[in-house]
């Protein structure tokens, strides 16, 4: 007997073996239902006091049978595949007058159901008919369409495939002007979180967009929700997911990245509610690490602390580790490694380890050798996108020109400069910083900026054109603090040239520093003077010759 769905509890076998024979039922493709079909429906929720709801292919085959609401029959994971809707279309029966209800139409929306039926029934007739399709998806229009409720046997004639057609291709040909308007990126909606930070929370969700474009995405939306406590399940509340999962279907996004670190049970549970793909702060960011590693020291960071993150998330294999198409978050180690057993899983991570300890100890004879021959070491640090490699060019004369992109540094450059009445120093490039650093990042890359601790400088580069730089500032500084950097540092206020002069004004007044621009090559001879001064005030001798420079 095939398995019935919802709620059966109390049935006969008798009434469970004729639910079961629904399945041997097959609809013609193009009609709603036949007349014998809504007699029987109409018939068998008379005598069990119970609705009854099928779910159909396309072809018009019985795939599911349920007791209950539409909203009882669960909807087959993936069932979507490449059509732009489900191939499904779900029809039951209503004991009460009414219509279709919102939790109906929420199942129609969110399974992207070709088309949801309710057959009312009175004293075991069928009546009533309520038809209901998606609407495309369009500004200030509803996300369903709703005909008029008629006797059933006035829907006899609907030729119900090709409604079908007739809103894939108006959904395809939507999507492909959106295409043309975007590109082919990833289309995201963005959801930041307020717990009561405000402003802090409205620049986290500004950044979290060009952390998303760093990726490849398009943000074509962005939600700041507000509440006062997480919800442990969901994170922003069931209703808000519907509300989120209507403006990614308008929006034609098929991703949804949070401001937060989401748990496992989080992702998987929003991820089950709207269909999308869910990824959370710390994911995209790890994703722009593994579009940036280029050197094999990078790549093995990277995918340390990407299966560092994703070990207590390999829970079984749900929508959440099945991302074959591409796009964000799928960058790094891929999916052969991420469905390995736990215990190869374990035996990776700590190969890895044991080459990042490898090359730490390269690093550290070359710090060694360093300081055998006295030549300063000036680390530049900074917010992400501050300006670093590019001021190191300036600097330097050399290396790798900087790039308008977040963490497009992610390997240590270090090149050679000459600083006046100082001599030969070294000028080393770091991994830039950001608000509420992934602790795995800070992890892996714990090498890397050994070179931070070690220098006997910090270049502190602020981008002073940046809203919000006041407090970019205070956030490398923390970090700086979090790892235990005693080194003195010189403020370098970067892109002065775009900056407003009062803006500029007020960072000179609280911050002090350096007014510099590297593209423009102003203030490069104060900036050069001012780390000069405070080396040889931190005790670094000058070189013989230099004191004549």
């Amino acid at each position: 007997m095939e398995k019935i769905f919802g709620k059966t509890e109390g049935l006969r076998k008798s009434d469970l073996r004729r639910l079961s024979n629904l399945y041997r039922r097959r609809l013609p493709p193009e009609r709603v239902l036949t007349p014998e079909l809504a007699h029987t429906l109409a018939g068998l929720s008379q005598e069990i006091h119970r609705p009854v709801a099928l779910l159909l292919d396309r072809g018009g085959r019985v795939v599911r049978v349920g007791v209950g609401d539409a909203k009882d029959l669960p909807i087959p994971e993936g069932a979507k595949a490449e059509r732009r809707l489900s191939g499904f279309r779900l029809l039951h029966t209503h004991l009460a007058p009414g219509g279709l209800s919102r939790p109906d139409l929420s199942v129609l929306f969110l399974h992207r159901l070709d088309s949801l039926a309710a057959l009312d029934v009175e004293g075991g007739e069928p009546t009533t008919l309520h038809l209901a399709f998606l609407s495309p998806p369009k500004a200030l229009e509803e996300d369903w369409r709703l005909l008029p409720p008629k006797p059933y046997f006035q829907y006899l004639d609907l030729d119900l495939r090709a409604e079908v057609e007739a809103l894939e291709e108006e959904l395809s040909r939507q999507a492909r002007v959106r295409e043309l308007q975007d590109g082919s990126g990833e289309r995201a909606i963005l959801v930041g979180v307020d717990t009561g930070e405000g402003p802090e929370a409205e620049a986290g969700l500004a950044e979290l967009a060009e952390l998303t474009r760093t990726a490849g995405g398009v943000p074509v939306g962005r939600v700041l929700v507000y509440r006062s406590a997480l919800d442990p399940r969901y994170l922003v509340g069931l209703g808000k997911l519907e509300e989120l999962k209507s403006l990614a279907y308008h929006e034609n996004a098929a991703t949804l990245i949070f401001g937060l670190e989401l748990s496992p049970a989080q992702a998987r549970e929003i991820e089950r509610v709207t269909g999308l793909k869910v990824l959370d702060r710390t994911q995209l960011i790890l994703d722009i690490f593994a579009l940036h590693a280029k050197t094999p020291e990078a790549q093995a960071q990277v995918e340390l602390a990407q299966l560092r993150y994703l070990l207590p998330r390999l829970v079984g294999k749900g929508k959440e580790m099945s991302r074959l198409g591409g796009g964000i978050g799928t960058r790094g180690p891929g999916e052969t490694k991420l469905e390995v057993d736990r215990r190869r899983l374990l035996e990776r991570i700590a190969h890895l380890s044991r080459r990042l300890e490898e090359y730490a100890r390269r690093r550290e004879e070359a710090r060694r050798q360093r300081k055998r021959r006295g030549v300063p070491l000036l680390a530049v640090v900074g917010y992400t996108n501050a300006g670093k490699t590019t001021l190191l060019q300036a600097l330097a004369r050399g290396g790798e020109p900087g790039e308008d992109k977040l963490f497009a540094t992610l390997r240590p450059l270090t090149r050679r400069g000459f600083l006046p009445g100082v001599g030969e120093v070294l000028f080393t490039d770091t991994v830039g910083f950001i608000r509420k650093m992934p602790e795995e990042l800070l992890t892996a890359f714990r090498a890397t900026l050994e070179e931070v601790r070690e220098a006997d400088l910090l270049v502190h580069v602020l981008d002073a054109s940046e809203e919000g730089a006041l407090e970019r500032y205070r956030v490398v500084e923390a970090l700086l603090q979090d790892l235990h950097v005693e080194a003195p540092r010189v403020l370098a206020l970067a892109k002065a040239d775009r900056a407003a002069p009062y803006d500029l004004a007020y960072l000179r007044e609280r911050l002090g520093g350096v007014p510099v621009s590297a593209v423009k090559g102003t203030g490069l001879k104060e900036l050069r003077e001012a780390l000069a001064e405070a080396l040889l005030a931190s005790g670094v001798r000058p070189q013989a010759w230099a004191q004549y420079t």
